[in-house]
């Protein structure tokens, strides 16, 4: 789960996210999940959106796998 992009929406809806950039609310619903990895373009078009640097859709991740390794 991408609880920091839940945030980043606040009382927008999926389907606002979505519809503003470009794609299906399923698909926005499966990257705010965290089952999904949006590609650059769609990482850039919902930061933009809602307001934050692109680059921390994949940061993220590898902030998560190093604080599992670390723990581990």
């Amino acid at each position: 789960m991408r609880r920091w992009l839940v945030e980043y929406r606040g009382s927008k809806t999926q389907e606002e996210v979505a519809t503003a950039c470009g794609i299906h609310r399923g698909y926005y619903s499966l990257i705010e999940s965290g089952d999904r990895t949006p590609s650059v373009p769609v990482a850039k078009r919902i930061a933009a959106y809602l307001g934050f640097e692109w680059t921390l859709f994949f940061e993220q991740n590898c902030v998560e796998s190093t604080r599992t390794a670390s723990t581990a």
